[in-house]
């Protein structure tokens, strides 16, 4: 059973039966276990009319880089454990009678070829080079994520975020408008933490905001609540 609450209380309560979800599973972190991969795939395909899920595997890469990775190697591990993460989504939900499970991944692959994706990354990019205050606070978001992998007493280099932040721009799409990216009306992104960008964004404080219809549920399962707000 999970908890499930809008990100922000400007949300619309409608967001929560939207007819669409897209289920982030990010392929380095410890919580998407492939238990809480198959519990996480019978609740959106039970919940929602129709769902995705997003896998940010190729942009893993810079990631791996800021961290200390050659890019061979940041390369290869990310597309090893890219594989890993999308075989458990596809065997959840061909477990639950999906017909067609590869379908409903949207990883790298996937994106490649989604003009709107493409057109949302750009965007996206081009606001991080000209606008100032919308790429300070990807920076912050980058920097909250690699200092949680740094040893303990390391800071992320200036270096280090040009790299990571490359990583969150990419996510950034599926956060902004899901609904053009797969053709729904109205669609929420579904995560298991607050992150303080997000909020900024969901409330329509910077310069780029979420498209229409476009929500974001924070799904964590009972008992196991999350509170990693980013400050």
């Amino acid at each position: 059973m999970y908890v499930v609450n809008p990100l922000v209380e400007s949300c619309p309560a409608s967001v929560i039966e939207a007819e669409h979800a897209c289920v982030g599973i990010s392929p380095f972190n410890g919580y998407f276990t492939p238990e809480r991969i198959n519990e996480l795939a019978a609740w959106a395909v039970r919940t929602f009319p129709s769902c995705h899920f997003f896998v940010p595997d190729g942009p893993s890469v810079y990631t791996l880089e800021a961290l200390g990775y050659s890019p061979s190697k940041a390369r290869s591990k990310a597309r090893r454990q890219g594989c890993y993460v999308y075989n458990k989504i596809h065997k959840a939900l061909a477990e639950l009678g999906v017909p067609d499970p590869g379908a409903l991944i949207l990883d790298s692959a996937a994106l490649e070829h989604n003009p709107e994706y493409q057109r949302q990354l750009a965007h996206g990019e081009q606001l991080y080079r000209v606008d100032e205050e919308f790429r300070s606070a990807c920076l912050q978001a980058s920097h909250w994520v690699l200092d949680r992998k740094l040893p303990d007493g390391q800071r992320p280099s200036p270096e280090q975020l040009a790299k990571a932040v490359r990583y969150f721009l990419a996510e950034l799409p599926l956060f902004a408008g899901t609904t053009g990216i797969v053709g729904r009306r109205a669609s929420v992104f579904v995560y298991h933490q607050r992150v303080a960008f997000l909020e900024r964004f969901y409330r329509r404080e910077l310069s780029w905001k979420p498209a229409a219809g476009q929500g974001f549920l924070v799904v964590t399962p009972v008992g196991e609540l999350v509170s990693a707000t980013a400050s």
